[in-house]
This record gives C-alpha cells, structure tokens and sequence, in this order.
C-alpha cells in the first residue's frame, strides 16, 4: 500500500503542535526555575535564625531579660566623656571613631545612651581663668559621639564653661546640628531647668541635669544669661522633677556631685538624692568624683552615685581607670532591671575588662553600695542584709 504525503495543511498543523509543545516546555522550565529561586531567597533570610534557634536551644541558652520589648524600655549610661589635651591628640591620629570602637554596639543596640559631656566643644571662646584643667574639643568629637549612637549628654559640670558663654554656646548649637539631645544648660534659666522628654515603646521619660559643682557663680543660668542648671540650693532642680512628674511615666536625673577621687558619696550627695526621690525621680545617675562609687535604692527608686571617666585622660590613680556602662530597663513602673558593665578607662578609649577584672571590680562596687547585691553578670539587686553600708562610712 502507498503511503501519502502529507498536505501541506497537515503540515502546518503538525509545525504548530510541535512549537506549543515547545513553548509549554519552556513555560514549565521558567515556572520551575522561578519556584527554586523562590525557595532559595526564603530559605536564605528564615533558615539561619531556624538553625539559630535550634542550637540555642540545644545548648540551654535564653533570650535576653533585657531585650527591649513593646513594654519597657533600655537605656545605657556612660560616665565623663572628654576629648581634649592627650585624647584630642590621639584622636587626631586614630581618628575619632577609636574612642567608641568597644562600646558602639551596645549604644546603637538600646533604646537610648546617655553620657556625660565634660568639654565645651568650640573652636573658639576664652579660657575659664584660674582653673587648673581647662577644656576645648573639636566638633568632630561630637560627629563621632552622635555615630556611635549617644543620643543625649549632660552638660551641668564644672567644666561646660571652660571657654566662656561663647565656648557654651557652640557646643549647644553643635549638639543641636548633630542631633544629640542635651540637659543641664541653656541661653537662660528657664531653659537650662526644662526637662528633655523622649518617647520610647510608649514609655515617656524626662531628663534633667543638675550640678552641685561649678567653679564660680558666674556659671549659673539666669532670667536672660547663658549658663547651667545648679543645685546648689535644690529648690528649683526640685520643682521642675515635680513638674515633670506630671507629664512623663518616668523622670530620670544625671547629677553631677561630691568629691573628686572619693569612693564613698559625701552628705550633700545623699541629701541631694533624697530631695530628688521625694520630688519623683526615678532614677539618679551621678558623676564628677572621677571614679565609680556605689548604688543604692531610696524608697524604691535607684541612684548611681557616680559613674567615673569614660572616654577621658589617663590619670595616675589606678581606681581611675575603672569605668563600666550602666544599663536600666525601665517600665511605666520603674527600673525593671540594673546591670553595669566593667571597663577599663584607656586613654581616649574604653575597652572591656576581662572576665577576672570584671569579677573584681564587681565585688569592689557590691563593697561600697548600701543594702545591694551585684551578681557575677553585673545585675545589681537590693538586699537588706547589706543595708547602711555607705552610713558607716565617713564623708
């Protein structure tokens, strides 16, 4: 039997089954590459954290009790942060930066990081005469600061006026340019006593900074003079905490105090700290003394009597170079939780302590608090058997 040939309509009709074929091929081979890639970019972003989990959770491990969440709210303090003389010098050549290598983390983790700003930043202003330590720090300081991820500083010490009004002046307008809030100053009075209220986590907080040390009178704020906020006599620092108390969940307090290289708060100190809780704060944190004095808790609320040198010259006295963060996780409530941090108080740079050092120096803080316990981690907890520490001791 002869076979025919196909028509040339059959043809046609076999040529376009045989291109839909092909065109279906290449729809499933898209779609399935598609679908990998997909599954790829999905297990790329979740299979880490999965396996995360899984060995910390083999390994017993929990999620931090300090993790901010919805309801509470971390803050990080840092004690005297000062860049000039040696440090300036070294920062010049190490760049700026160098001074938060160690702490940079931690800073941009938490919610908030406070410090004490213990230079004027200027370029210019006139020298505080007969003063042994004179400051002047290069606005690249505070570029560095405002990087590393402090967020507000102090400016109620003994040394914000190192250069005069003018010296006072551009270091609040380059605080305001780098966006770092500022406490304890101001172009009048009324300013230097306001409270800086920040939100976070739906916890709003209001902070204030006071000094009991200033060289000279002039230094004091006025109706319509440039200067600091003084507590001196603590009755307006008092009114404007019970103010804000009015207005905010919680207010906190930097106080700058006492005496220099002292381990134990002097009276006006413990009086001061007194008045402040009565007045509604909820947390002290205090600096001047140069190196770390202890805590304790007045009517439930906390005070850090003095956090020492941080970012700083290299003094003579080994107690100065011990310096640690401070961490309080706060609620609507209160302070939920307090943890310091060891470090060491390098030339223009803190570095952690070791895990021996650290243990040390934890010991030593837990010896000259009153009615506190500071575990090995460094969470500080109340403990009435070691109440009235500080009040054996002499001023």
């Amino acid at each position: 039997m002869v076979q025919q040939k196909p028509s040339r309509l059959q043809i046609r009709r076999n040529k376009k089954k045989q291109e839909q074929r092909k065109r279906l091929r290449l729809l499933i081979l898209a779609n399935t590459v598609l679908l990998t890639v997909g599954l790829l970019i999905v297990a790329c972003i979740y299979l880490p954290e999965k396996i995360d989990n899984f060995f910390s959770s083999q390994n017993g491990a929990s999620s931090d009790s300090t993790k901010p969440t919805p309801d509470n709210v971390r803050l990080t303090f840092a004690g005297d942060i000062m860049m000039s003389g040696h440090v300036e010098t070294l920062l010049k050549d190490k760049g700026y930066d160098h001074a938060f290598t160690h702490v940079k983390d931690i800073f941009l983790a938490d919610d908030y990081t406070i410090g004490n700003l213990e230079t004027p930043i200027t370029e210019k202003g006139s020298p505080a005469a007969n003063k042994q330590f004179v400051y002047k720090s290069s606005p690249e300081a505070v570029t560095a600061m405002k990087k590393s991820g402090i967020d507000l500083v102090n400016l109620a010490n003994n040394h914000s006026m190192d250069q005069g009004e003018d010296g006072l002046l551009d270091t609040m307008y380059t605080l305001d340019k780098e966006k770092i809030a500022y406490v304890g100053a101001g172009v009048n009075a009324d300013r230097a006593y306001s409270p800086v209220f920040v939100e976070r986590n739906g916890i709003k907080m209001a902070f204030f900074g006071f000094s009991r040390v200033v060289p000279e009178i002039s230094w004091y704020a006025g109706k319509n003079k440039t200067g600091l906020a003084v507590m001196y006599d603590p009755k307006r620092a008092v009114e404007a905490v019970q103010a804000a108390k009015k207005e905010a969940d919680l207010v906190i307090v930097i106080a700058h105090w006492g005496k220099e290289k002292v381990d134990f708060p002097v009276e006006h100190q413990k009086e001061l700290a007194k008045a402040l809780v009565s007045a509604g704060a909820d947390l002290i944190v205090g600096g001047h003394p140069h190196v770390l004095q202890g805590f304790e808790q007045l009517d439930g609320k906390w005070v850090a009597y003095s956090m020492g040198n941080f970012i700083f010259t290299r003094a003579t006295q080994p107690k100065t170079w011990e310096t640690m963060l401070l961490q309080a996780t706060l609620t609507k409530e209160g302070v939920k939780e307090l943890k310091m941090i060891p470090y060491h108080a390098e030339l223009g740079q803190a570095v952690p302590m070791n895990e021996e050092n650290s243990r040390q120096l934890i010991k030593r803080i837990e010896s000259i608090s009153s009615g506190v316990t500071i575990a090995e981690d460094g969470t500080i907890t109340a403990s009435e058997k070691r109440a009235n520490t500080m009040n054996n001791q002499r001023e």
